[in-house]
């Protein structure tokens, strides 16, 4: 396995470029804190607490939504049509370049 480079704007609207390990079992919500991104994660990656939404800019193929998150993300704000929750998206070498944009904190 490699590391894979993602791409997030944050919520000033600059573009930050991550280099991304798929070999430590980590999810977006981890690679943001990583670089210190404003993501809390408050719930831990429980799909509990949506401050690690993000929306999807590009069109890879991602991992279906779970239960949890389609339902942590029902009665969240700002949600929009590509909203996923950054703590239940694992990096996977299928990511290469995934494009997305943290969503405003509630």
């Amino acid at each position: 396995m490699s590391d894979i480079t993602i791409y997030i704007k944050d919520r000033e609207g600059v573009n930050h470029k991550l280099l991304a390990p798929t070999d430590m079992s980590m999810n977006i919500m981890e690679l943001c804190k990583a670089y210190e991104l404003p993501v809390e994660g408050t719930c831990g990656g429980m799909a509990l607490c949506a401050s690690c939404q993000c929306y999807v800019q590009s069109s890879h193929v991602l991992s279906p939504m779970t239960d949890d998150e389609d339902a942590m993300l029902s009665e969240a704000f700002f949600v929009e049509e590509n909203s996923r929750l950054g703590c239940q998206l694992n990096l996977e070498e299928s990511m290469d370049g995934l494009k997305l944009e943290l969503a405003p904190e509630n």
